[in-house]
């Protein structure tokens, strides 16, 4: 897979509690396309219902991280 650019982490805001993602291992395990797309890796403001699907279905297709709420969101 890709190595992936950009932060060692990044925190994505939530009301019910804020979550951190290691993006340089997601990038590195999956690739870029897997969360942005086919389009240029850059910036991006994910809402619930993608994080949702993409981050919490990936988890389950995989078996693997977290799925549950207080196990992605930090208050």
């Amino acid at each position: 897979m890709a190595s992936a650019a950009g932060p060692e982490s990044i925190v994505l805001e939530a009301k019910n509690g804020n979550v951190t993602l290691s993006h340089k291992m997601h990038g590195e395990q999956f690739g870029c396309p897997a969360c942005h797309g086919e389009a240029a890796p850059g910036k991006f403001a994910p809402d619930k219902d993608w994080a949702h699907e993409v981050c919490k279905g990936c988890h389950q297709d995989k078996g693997a991280g977290p799925t549950k709420c207080g196990d992605c969101h930090k208050k």
